[in-house]
């Protein structure tokens, strides 16, 4: 009975094991898949310090394994008594620099790219024209989505950081309320954001996110610092593309600053009377204008909220109950205020809002 009951456990430590490893593989979020210079010096880091605790282990259950088989009592009886090797100057000589060696070994490393990760240095160099040579982008986080502005470009967007491929792009990281972390797992990071001071930092995009198989098309941001009830659930998407691409979407953004003509006029106005206040539907301006995330790519997203299908519905069901979907959020709820044509209407302008053909 006891045996089965053994079998029967290590069967079910098997199957979590399996459970969360199956996770290892997605590309557009694991960090064993590294996507960038960032991630690929952080997963280097990641196999040296493997490795080093590997030999470690080995070599320790090695020399168990041999004194447990050699020395045993019933080998050599009960009076037996081993050489003794207290004061021995090899020993302690060599128990002494092989750590010493181990640690340098990983510390080196270390230091080297914490320096190199960190630096930040060319993030406001210029050309002769004096215009910026590098991208920035301002990330702001808020409960519980995120905001992004590239100042040098006059553009914001929310929920999607849209980035070139194949150069430096820089981050500054804040906080509006409580401390978060920005973090994007497949190509590196995590830094946190706080509310009083400014973290800044690189990362580089090697891949065009449109070619992950049997994904969205995009790669999964996280926040990686508890926040409140809904920090699960505090995702963001992540476009690469490459630069020709980013400049065309830059074009369209700043476009959408200028009168669109719009198909649905009563979901417009459906929106200007319960929703404007909150949100804007030009990308055009700065950071913190309006209270609620930036509007304007809304057609262009693969979540509503972050984490629920992009669909009409599941905006519908959103809108309706905001709470009951993410709880702790800002956005109020409108399923009494708004009829179902109004909201039916309100959800076909919002799919509507597109700067991608």
């Amino acid at each position: 009975m006891m045996k089965g009951l053994k079998k029967w456990r290590l069967f079910s430590l098997l199957a979590v094991l399996t459970v969360f490893l199956a996770g290892c593989g997605q590309e557009e979020l694991s960090t064993l898949l590294p996507a960038g210079q960032v991630g690929r010096d952080q997963f280097n880091l990641l196999i040296l310090s493997s490795v080093i605790m590997l030999v470690v282990i080995i070599v320790v259950v090695t020399i168990y394994v041999i004194a447990l088989v050699r020395f045993r009592r019933s080998k050599l009886g009960e009076d037996f008594i081993p050489e003794q090797v207290e004061g021995s100057h090899k020993l302690e000589l060599v128990w002494t620099v092989l750590p010493i060696l181990l640690i340098l070994l990983l510390a080196v490393p270390t230091v080297y790219y914490t320096y190199k990760l960190g630096d930040v240095a060319a993030m406001g160099e210029v050309d002769e024209d004096g215009n910026p040579e590098n991208l920035i982008v301002d990330v702001t986080a808020k409960l519980y989505w995120w905001e992004f502005e590239y100042p040098d470009l006059g553009i914001v967007t929310a929920q999607e950081l849209v980035v070139p491929m194949d150069e430096k792009v820089y981050f500054n990281l804040i906080a509006a309320d409580v401390k978060h972390s920005f973090w994007i797992p497949a190509v590196g990071g995590k830094l946190d954001t706080n509310v009083d001071n400014v973290n800044k930092f690189y990362l580089v995009f090697d891949k065009d996110s449109n070619d992950i198989k049997n994904g969205d098309g995009v790669f999964y941001g996280k926040c990686a610092e508890l926040c409140g009830p809904s920090h699960a659930l505090m995702d963001f998407k992540v476009k690469t593309m490459p630069r020709p691409e980013f400049d065309q979407w830059v074009t369209s953004m700043q476009a959408t600053g200028e009168k669109q003509i719009v198909a649905n006029e009563q979901g417009e106005e459906v929106f200007n009377q319960s929703c404007i206040a909150c949100h804007a539907v030009s990308a055009v301006g700065g950071s913190n204008e309006k209270q609620g995330p930036n509007l304007a790519t809304f057609g262009d997203r693969n979540r509503v909220a972050g984490f629920m299908d992009h669909d009409k519905e599941s905006l519908i069901d959103w809108i309706k109950d905001t709470q009951k979907h993410k709880p702790g959020n800002k956005m109020p709820s409108f399923g009494e205020q708004l009829s179902d044509q109004e909201l039916d209407v309100l959800a076909e302008y919002l799919m509507g809002l597109s700067v991608e053909q």
